[in-house]
């Protein structure tokens, strides 16, 4: 099994360019297939989620075609199968987006319940309830969501909780359906906004994306277009905290900087300096970190999957800090590992107590789930000998390259798989 070996203490300096939104890639190759014409996506970023769907999709007769490492064409002309439950796509939480494609485009379709990583309860009330207020009949049945329907009809969609994976479902479920779809108290997150750009600029008529009202105008046909998918936000954040874990100096390149407010404004409460320009941000950590009150919320708030990077920072911290999760009830998972590393953090129901420590010690510890994963690495990137990290494969279903990327800016850090690589690496950076 691949490990990344990791020799903390170097700080990280100098530029990354952060890839195109696994999220929003996620949405958006899943609406490619509601039209018959072909789609180009540009900026879409090599990660085992993406090319878990992208097979998913291929093993149903979509032509899927790369033209370079990121950007891909699709073409849904000859889908000749509506269900989809091959053993990948159950790995990833993003198989039910193409439950409101195919139900949108075919009024049918049948995929395996969604999988991805264990971080906590996520119901799928809010889709079935938004698919039903559009006509559809909805079961599950050996371990698939089945719906089908003669004929959807715009419909009035209040969402009991704010939920970015309903709000997208619905979204593509009403686009082709007769009449007007309201979605209420929907997700206003960065890639529910580029899913809706992305879906009109095939011929869809959505409105108030970004908002909590989303108004959905049906058309009789989508067509084909060319898009760039948006950057992405947790990737940016991650190697903005990275900057502050490891008293570094790096600037994000390729990012859009409104996107990032809530958690820049978290860096600079710590005591970290930023510079802003239109398309990068500049994490300088020159000063020690300070301690701070956080809790995550749905967009614009500060976002759930930065949460484990944050308590990585904050364990680092003068002082006592909180950390309170209000999106997912398991997502501590990770803190036995870092406490394996010598932070002291009490878990208490959805609130982690940090009482900030000098420095964390390499350990042997292993991922949890993607985010997590990849604030263990921040983690080991920060402390003192080497740590090794199990698991990795979480970690790559969401960054691409981390290691390389990291390795660009002085990070020691190396993918290996056996106990003699292991030891190599180590007489190397002794």
């Amino acid at each position: 099994m691949e490990q990344y070996a990791i020799k903390g203490g170097n700080p990280l300096v100098g530029e990354v360019e952060i890839g195109g939104a696994k999220n929003a890639a996620l949405a958006i190759l899943a609406a490619a297939v509601m039209t018959d014409e072909t789609v180009l996506i540009e900026n879409v970023p090599d990660v085992r989620d993406t090319n878990v769907l992208l097979q998913a999709m291929e093993s149903v007769g979509v032509i899927v075609t790369k033209i370079d490492r990121h950007t891909i064409k699709v073409n849904a002309a000859q889908v000749h199968d509506l269900i989809i439950e091959d053993d990948y796509i159950k790995k990833i939480r993003a198989s039910y987006y193409l439950i409101g494609a195919l139900l949108g485009k075919y009024r049918k379709a049948e995929v395996a319940l969604p999988g991805g990583c264990n971080i906590g309860l996520r119901p799928i009330d809010q889709h079935i309830k938004g698919f039903r207020a559009l006509g559809a009949n909805v079961r599950i049945e050996h371990g698939l969501i089945i719906t089908e329907t003669d004929k959807l009809i715009g419909s009035h969609v209040y969402m009991d909780v704010v939920s970015v994976g309903a709000t997208i479902n619905v979204m593509m479920a009403a686009v082709m359906a007769e009449g007007q779809t309201t979605v209420e108290n929907a997700a206003k997150e960065p890639h529910v906004v580029d899913l809706a750009n992305f879906l009109n600029s095939m011929g869809a008529n959505i409105k108030g994306a970004g908002t909590d009202v989303i108004k959905i105008k049906g058309v009789p046909r989508l067509h084909g277009t060319e898009y760039t998918i948006i950057p992405d936000q947790i990737e940016a954040g991650t190697f903005m905290f990275a900057a502050a874990v490891t008293k570094g100096d790096v600037t994000v390149k390729n990012v859009i900087p409104k996107h990032l407010e809530s958690i820049s404004a978290k860096l600079l409460e710590i005591g970290c300096e930023l510079e802003e320009s239109d398309d990068a941000v500049r994490v300088v950590a020159s000063k020690p970190l300070g301690h701070t009150h956080v809790k995550t919320l749905p967009y614009p708030g500060f976002p759930t999957d930065m949460q484990p990077q944050i308590t990585v920072a904050l364990g680092l911290s003068g002082g006592t800090s909180i950390v309170t999760e209000s999106i997912f009830e398991n997502r501590f998972k990770y803190v036995d590992e870092l406490t394996r590393m010598g932070a002291n953090i009490k878990v208490e129901s959805n609130t982690a107590i940090i009482d900030g420590v000098e420095k964390y010690t390499g350990a042997s510890i292993s991922a949890p789930d993607l985010r997590a994963g990849a604030a263990l690495v921040i983690a080991a990137l920060a402390a003192e000998g080497t740590t090794t990290i199990d698991d990795i494969q979480y970690i790559e279903r969401g960054y691409e390259d981390f290691d390389l990327k990291l390795q660009s800016l002085g990070a020691q850090i190396e993918k290996i798989s056996t106990e003699r690589e292991l030891q190599k690496f180590k007489l190397r950076v002794v």
